[in-house]
């Protein structure tokens, strides 16, 4: 038997991280959502730290082998901002984008108005940037050959996501110290307990602009920190955790 069909909800808030000073990506973001159906609204992306933030700069070091630059602490901040606001308000479901990404309406359209939490699905990427493993938990979501995954790993950026109040309280909870990159601590759900599901193919693109992040993250890793025995003995009980979870869902299915 298939699954039942989803239940309907009132359409999620549909949030766009966006600079203020980035006019250009707006106007473009704008032009290519002229069709949808869906309310949505930029949201000033943050260039610091968000009330609460404690930034664990020694634990940043030993984690990534250098601080990280003031983009990733503004692109941090904001995804915590934006759950922040949504326990404040109770903002029972949102769906986050950033600037820079094209977007499939047609199925957003659904998905903002399913109620996610009541599918058991608290966090949804809408996009990854590298592969990982996965295994599929769900066929044709809302739409014949779409399937959700969940992914085991490190598969990278915010480009897009869909979230419940229940999913916006684990990860503002476990996001409240910084220790890595935002999309880094999001996808160790073998840390914070939310599964990292993700939608196959994926509904959104992310367009060839330059990342306001910047790269210096994709230097060489030469803070002493990184290479200590400490944190060497630490990866390896990451990597555990990580084996551990794998073999945990292979045995559920």
């Amino acid at each position: 038997m298939g699954h039942p069909l989803p239940q309907a909800t009132e359409a999620a808030e549909v949030v766009v991280v966006s600079l203020d000073s980035a006019r250009a990506r707006r106007a473009a973001f704008a032009a290519h959502a002229a069709g949808t159906s869906l309310a949505w609204r930029f949201f000033d992306a943050c260039t610091g730290p968000a009330p609460g933030m404690v930034i664990d700069e020694a634990a940043i070091r030993r984690n990534k082998g250098r601080p990280l630059s003031k983009g990733e602490i503004g692109c941090y901040a904001s995804h915590v901002s934006i759950w922040q606001d949504m326990i404040a308000r109770g903002v029972k479901q949102a769906i986050v984008l950033e600037d820079d990404t094209l977007v499939d309406w047609a199925y957003l359209e659904p998905l903002a108005r399913t109620d996610l939490h009541a599918e058991g699905i608290d966090y949804l990427r809408l996009y990854a940037k590298r592969p990982t493993w996965q295994r599929v938990v769900r066929r044709d979501f809302l739409q014949h050959s779409r399937a959700i995954v969940e992914l085991v790993g490190l598969a990278y950026g915010t480009q897009g996501y869909a979230i419940t109040l229940d999913g916006a309280k684990r990860l503002a909870g476990h996001c409240r110290t910084v220790r890595r990159p935002i999309d880094d601590e999001m996808d160790r759900s073998w840390a914070h307990g939310l599964p990292n599901l993700a939608l196959y193919p994926a509904p959104i693109l992310e367009a060839a602009i330059v990342s306001e992040i910047g790269a210096s993250r994709f230097g060489p890793k030469a803070d002493p920190l990184y290479h200590s025995v400490r944190q060497k003995a630490w990866r390896h009980v990451e990597r555990a955790r990580m084996r551990l979870l794998k073999a945990r869902r292979l045995l559920e299915r």
